[in-house]
């Protein structure tokens, strides 16, 4: 008979589309709640391309589109940066007894920079 080898592996092995990196900066998210717009504080645990997982103090419900502005600062970044998106809250997780939730959200269209978004003024 063969030996088991402590190994245990998953059904479906997880895929991703974008390569992930471990960026914590600081986001504003926006959202609606209800027939008014919310807004929080997150710090962002990971980030790609497609998408992000934030940490936030409460809740944000599943489905929700939402807004976001993550301000990247420090390390050889000279001035902060303002990284823009869209996208909606695909998934929702309790982070333990009072340490609030992680939330990932799935961008609509890639991530980019506020400036980008943003018309020349005309004078």
């Amino acid at each position: 008979m063969g030996k088991t080898t402590g190994v245990v592996r998953q059904p479906y092995p997880e895929q991703r589309k974008h390569r992930r990196f471990a960026l914590r900066y600081p986001v504003q998210l926006k959202f609606s709640s209800g027939t008014a717009v919310s807004e929080l504080q997150a710090t962002s645990r990971n980030v790609s391309i497609g998408g992000l997982l934030l940490e936030v103090p409460s809740p944000v419900l599943k489905h929700s589109p939402v807004t976001f502005t993550m301000t990247v600062q420090g390390g050889s970044v000279v001035h902060p940066v303002e990284l823009v998106g869209e996208g909606k809250v695909v998934r929702i997780e309790p982070q333990g007894s009072g340490l609030g939730f992680a939330i990932a959200v799935e961008c609509t269209r890639p991530i980019a920079q506020m400036a980008d978004y943003m018309s020349p003024s005309r004078g």
